[in-house]
């Protein structure tokens, strides 16, 4: 043979023994995660999206549905709990939510940041990125509960409630759901951005301090109506548009599973406004502007764990029988029941969320247009098993919450939790801020 054909088959064998050392993970060096500009671009723009979403979003929201006297009291609220939030999950929030030790919680070796450079990466983006774009979703699970004890607990219990909150019920549930090692997340739970995480805990915590604080007073004699309609349209649709940033930043990459999660926030969302819209529609004779943007809310609320699994005609489905299920709650079940959950978190946040939350473990199957549950190239999914593991998330984030949310709220109870009648009767803004929302 020449010496040229020797060569050859000496570069071929050379190339084939590197090809596969490569492939063998056992003998290859793990490829270093790079940045990704691209990813890291819209990771930005999604932090900023959540954060509209609370501050000016879900706070005009809050703010249209509550009665004039306490609506400058419930924007100080919401924007003073986002400004708490911020600083305890840098301090402390996110080292325990997102670093492994125990199935319940993390080791806290991340506190005040530490270790976190900008050039640490969590997956192809900074880590700084990941840590404030979970901050906001902290912060909006935080400020949600408030929706629950509006117009009747003073703002010093609020803000201590908020630290309490986010330390005690937010960050375990969040380490359990999303965390390295988290219990639900090695059970193979599916939440992709929040359903139980966010919604489901904000909405039992809700319940749970309503019924601890107390109704309103007048409740059930007064017309306590909402004053403001169209700040509470305004807010709803800040609220649809910063979710795209919550569902389809979820991804944490600029791809197709943040195209699909995207896509399904369009006409999950859609359908659930609709759904709403029309049964109520047949129950009252009128459809209301407050009925079709809380169907459209409660169709955001449960698609929150499904965004990225579904497909869109599952999501379309997913979010029509949200819809109904939240408007029957809101109406019968609270009539029914009489309890004082002023702005319905419980009703659209934690049953639609819930909603959501199972059914993810049936439109996932790729038999129904979803991904399914994929393990080194192989579909494992078995709708039984993934049901199971959906309704364990669901009844954790519901004992931990109510749990959790009662011990803070009683404690809070016997520090001074309401305010006097009469305060509560002339209303917040005066007696807690010294301000009116209109001077006339």
């Amino acid at each position: 043979m020449k010496l040229g054909g020797l060569r050859r088959i000496a570069g071929l064998a050379i190339l084939a023994t590197l090809a596969w050392l490569v492939a063998d993970p056992a003998l290859a060096q793990e490829a270093k995660p790079t940045l990704d500009k691209g990813d890291t671009a819209w990771m930005l723009t999604s932090t900023v999206l959540v954060l509209l979403m609370i501050i000016p979003g879900l706070a005009l929201f809050y703010g249209g549905l509550v009665r004039t006297k306490n609506m400058l009291s419930l924007l100080t609220q919401v924007l003073a709990v986002t400004c708490i939030v911020a600083i305890v999950w840098a301090l402390y929030g996110y080292s325990y939510a997102f670093t492994e030790s125990t199935p319940w919680i993390g080791d806290g070796s991340k506190a005040f940041l530490k270790g976190i450079t900008p050039e640490s990466l969590q997956g192809t983006i900074p880590e700084l990125v990941f840590v404030f774009f979970q901050m906001t979703f902290a912060a909006i699970t935080t400020a949600l509960v408030l929706g629950g004890v509006v117009e009747r607990v003073k703002f010093f219990a609020i803000l201590l409630f908020a630290v309490l909150w986010v330390s005690v019920v937010y960050v375990p549930i969040a380490h359990m759901v999303w965390g390295t090692g988290g219990f639900l997340a090695d059970l193979g739970a599916k939440d992709f951005a929040g359903g139980t995480v966010v919604h489901i805990n904000s909405g039992i915590a809700a319940l749970v301090g309503a019924l601890i604080v107390g109704k309103r007073v007048g409740y059930g004699k007064e017309a306590m109506p909402p004053h403001s309609l169209t700040l509470t349209m305004v807010g709803g649709v800040l609220l649809w548009v910063g979710w795209f940033g919550f569902n389809a930043g979820s991804a944490l990459a600029a791809d197709g599973v943040a195209a699909l999660a995207m896509a399904n926030t369009f006409v999950a969302t859609a359908a659930a406004g609709l759904s709403w819209m029309i049964f109520e529609w047949m129950a009252k004779g009128k459809p209301s502007l407050l009925g079709l943007i809380s169907g459209v809310i409660a169709g955001l609320v449960a698609v929150t764990p499904a965004a990225g699994f579904i497909g869109p005609m599952g999501a379309i489905i997913l979010g029509l029988i949200a819809g109904a299920v939240a408007l029957f709650f809101c109406t019968s079940v609270k009539q029914a029941l009489g309890y004082d959950e002023s702005l319905d978190v419980f009703g659209i946040h934690a049953v639609a969320g819930v909603v959501g939350s199972v059914l993810t473990g049936i439109l996932i199957s790729q038999n129904l247009g979803g991904v399914g549950v994929v393990v080194k190239g192989v579909d494992t999914y078995n709708m039984g098993t993934q049901v199971a593991a959906q309704l364990t998330a669901v009844g954790v984030a519901i004992t931990w919450s109510a749990v959790g949310t009662a011990v803070i709220f009683l404690l809070l109870k016997v520090m001074g939790l309401r305010p006097a009648t009469d305060a509560e009767r002339e209303g917040l803004d005066l007696t807690d801020h010294g301000e009116r929302a209109y001077n006339y």
